[in-house]
């Protein structure tokens, strides 16, 4: 006798109420049955609880499933970015802060708002300081488990041994030190989310740790036999590619998929130039409120040179920025009080004499002599970047792996600059010049910079 086939499938227009009314009718109709042996009374009763969780579970994420499901059209090709951002504003979505029209970006928000409500791990990557914490917080935010626990990690900030204890904790008396029982990371952020800060640094031992608890939802304390369920969303940020690092044994690939279920990228600020003024305005009112001051105002040559700036530090360094000339200016910041090294290059320097020189037909002089990349874009504007950029590669013959050795720069940034700035290795080579690096070995480097 199955009861439950007896219930018809509820339409759209039934409300949740109502069906959990029904459910609880026929709970109790079954717990005061004569006509079913007790073990039937028990089984359908389990089956009608489990299915007035779900319906409990799905009435609080109702919202976020609308809005994940309003979210469709608004990411169509024929809606402007403006439109795309309007509507994420107007569906609530919960975003601590500003962002503006950069495609990418926007594309990135819509993905995290339909991730939200479900339990799905998320991995987010982006260069440093593109706000991945925020995003993992904005997740969070806008998630169904908003008002639990969220807890962050710095992967890369852990020793290797003590790596097991600060995520799944100890017993006491487990190694010399711990003196009590102690909860870890994961038990902490039980029904709730942990965020995984640079999880490209975990060691591979701590990733097999972290790929069981992902499967079994349990982990055990060290020096505890006694596994624990935990019930956790987890979150993974990196701005390293894991899956070059899977490729070369350095992740695992299986931990890889499992993170990576929901991918999100964010894009540099120098991509999202729209946003720079935003954030202007956004982190100066934010430092006038932390200092007890009124906002400071900006000369127009610094507001100039902020809005045209690299940002290598991305969102981070601007932020910085903003604090600091608030702190150190009057009621109008300038120039004077930006970093020494972040100034634009006085007209005798180094970077201006070099272009001066490349201009009038003499030697350049030589990248490894001048300064290292980073220096050349804090002196100076995309420009001295561009030129920096030009000169290596003449003086390498378009080898990009030996200039990234030159300048100590991981090989696939120095190609994404490359891209940005639309030079192509190839149009750098000559044919006749002897193979640099050790042995030639880079002599045959890809194009893949600029194509």
């Amino acid at each position: 006798m199955k009861i439950l086939d007896q219930v018809e499938e509820p339409s759209p227009a039934i409300s949740y109420a109502g069906l959990i009314e029904r459910i609880e009718i026929l709970r109790s109709t079954l717990r005061w049955s004569s006509r079913l042996e007790r073990a039937d009374i028990d089984k359908l009763l389990r089956q009608a609880t489990s299915l007035r969780d779900e319906v409990m579970q799905l009435s609080h994420k109702e919202r976020f499933v609308q809005a994940a499901t309003a979210a469709e059209p608004a990411a169509s090709a024929d809606q402007s970015r403006g439109a795309r951002r309007k509507a994420l504003i107007e569906r609530s979505f919960i975003f601590e802060g500003t962002f503006g029209d950069n495609p990418r970006l926007l594309e990135s928000l819509e993905i995290a708002e339909k991730a939200a409500p479900t339990d799905l791990p998320v991995l987010i990557d982006g260069e440093s300081g593109t706000g991945k914490e925020l995003m993992a917080k904005v997740i969070h935010a806008n998630g169904s488990r908003s008002d639990k626990p969220f807890i962050s990690v710095n992967c890369g900030a852990i020793p290797d041994n003590l790596l097991e204890s600060e995520l799944f904790g100890h017993r006491k008396g487990a190694f010399t030190g711990a003196s009590n029982d102690r909860k870890g990371k994961f038990e902490s952020a039980h029904t709730g989310t942990i965020f995984l800060d640079e999880i490209g640094e975990l060691p591979l031992a701590g990733q097999v740790k972290l790929l069981r608890v992902l499967e079994a939802h349990e982990i055990q304390r060290v020096g505890s036999d006694e596994t624990i369920a935990v019930d956790t969303r987890i979150v993974a940020a990196t701005n390293r590619n894991l899956r070059q690092l899977s490729e070369e044994g350095k992740f695992r690939e299986d931990l890889f998929y499992r993170l990576s279920v929901i991918h999100v990228t964010l894009p540099p600020l120098r991509e999202r130039r729209d946003e720079i003024p935003l954030l202007i305005a956004w982190f100066g009112d934010e430092a006038a409120g932390t200092l007890k001051r009124r906002p400071v105002r900006l000369t127009p040559r610094l507001r100039d040179f902020l809005l045209n700036y690299a940002y290598p530090g991305n969102i981070r360094e601007l932020r910085n920025v903003m604090y600091r000339v608030s702190c150190l200016a009057g009621e109008m910041a300038d120039i004077d009080h930006l970093p020494v090294d972040m100034r634009p290059a006085a007209p005798g320097s180094a970077a201006a004499l070099s272009h001066a020189a490349t201009a009038a037909g003499q030697e350049p002089i030589s990248v490894a002599n001048l300064m290292s990349l980073s220096d050349a874009k804090r002196a100076a504007s995309d420009d001295a970047e561009k030129a920096f950029l030009e000169r290596g590669l003449r003086e390498v013959s378009g080898t990009v792996a030996e200039l990234a050795r030159r300048i100590d720069m991981n090989r696939s940034h120095l190609q994404m600059l490359l891209k940005k700035h639309g030079l192509h290795s190839k149009d750098f080579r000559n044919r006749n010049a002897p193979p640099t690096g050790n042995n030639g070995a880079d002599e045959h480097d890809e194009d893949d910079s600029g194509s």
